[in-house]
């Protein structure tokens, strides 16, 4: 059975030196994390990735810049994501059964951004794109990003949302008084990033952006960034909200769920009981959530969904939602 992985990350030499360049390691702690052996993978979209990905049972990664992507750069971000994206383009050309790419956007510049998100869909045949929260004080919903929005909408290319640090403000209120690694930790993978992504779809749900673009597309990781286990609290809200549509309705038509190499069946059948299995998708979350053993192979074959449904999580609702676009201008 085809295994397709929707949240797979890559990083640029040039991109790991423009954070150094502006010293976001000092603001954001997940710039230290991409060192090492993670970073030796980030880096690599050759044979070694290939191997990884055979070994775990993975026959394709969809790949995405890793967080914080470009965000907190400035009018350079616009080369400096042409030239990511051109450079996964030729990675894809050479390895198409393999890879598959979302867009690196400048996304400081939204009309750049969204020219850039057509390039890629259009010219280069990539499925979509990511976008790591915040832009400096922003949220996603700000009006200034609309054209971004409104560009994946006609195109139909999904959105993948992604975990970025909170803002120091927040760090500090609430993630630190610790030792300064576990002050990282708790900021960032232990609880701090999926808080941040979850609110920015809770926002965009709560903007009405889904209301004004109801076909957009929307992917959570990590099982729904802690959203889907508060499904029912934030169909409280209904009764202020002012929506077109109950909560649960932009949950079931306008989000996407995968799983980021959190392999865990309970978490699973929570996401089938919000969203349903049409709307389940595959990820390891490469590198930082590679374990050998062919473990995300292991887990397709005992996650407990029927062979239909097991088929559509592995490749199938992937396949329908991008649209196997393929067409060059």
């Amino acid at each position: 059975m085809k295994l397709i992985g929707i949240e797979e990350h890559f990083l640029t030499a040039e991109i790991r030196d423009a954070w150094s360049a502006i010293g976001l390691d000092a603001v954001d702690p997940s710039v230290a994390f991409h060192s090492g052996t993670i970073e030796a993978r980030l880096l690599t979209l050759a044979e070694d990735r290939l191997a990884l990905m055979d070994e775990t049972g993975l026959d394709v990664q969809v790949l995405s810049l890793t967080t914080p992507a470009l965000h907190d750069l400035g009018r350079e971000s616009i080369q400096i994501a042409r030239r990511a994206n051109d450079m996964l383009a030729e990675a894809v050309a050479r390895h198409p059964t393999r890879f598959q790419a979302l867009a690196t956007l400048p996304v400081a510049m939204p009309e750049e951004a969204a020219e850039e998100l057509d390039r890629c869909v259009r010219a280069l045949g990539f499925k979509g794109t990511m976008l790591c929260g915040r832009i400096g004080a922003r949220n996603l919903d700000d009006p200034t990003f609309t054209p971004i929005f409104q560009c994946a909408e006609a195109l139909g290319a999904p959105i993948l949302l992604h975990p970025r640090a909170p803002t120091m403000a927040v760090r500090e209120a609430y993630y630190s008084g610790f030792d300064p690694q576990v002050d990282a930790a708790f900021a960032t993978y232990g609880l701090g990033w999926h808080y941040d992504a979850g609110i920015q779809f809770v926002r965009l749900v709560l903007s009405g952006t889904f209301d004004r673009m109801p076909g957009l597309q929307v992917i959570l990781g990590h099982w729904g960034e802690l959203v889907l286990f508060y499904a029912e609290r934030l169909a409280a809200m209904d009764r202020v909200s002012g929506l077109a549509h109950p909560i649960a309705t932009y949950l079931r038509r306008n989000l996407y769920i995968t799983a980021s190499g959190m392999f865990l069946p309970h978490y699973l059948a929570r996401a089938v009981a919000v969203v349903g299995d049409d709307r389940l998708l595959f990820s390891t979350d490469f590198p930082y959530q590679y374990r050998p053993g062919r473990d995300a192979r292991r887990f397709l074959d005992n996650c407990g969904l029927t062979k239909s449904a097991k088929a559509q999580f592995a490749h199938g609702n992937w396949l329908r939602l991008t649209g196997e676009r393929t067409e060059k201008p």
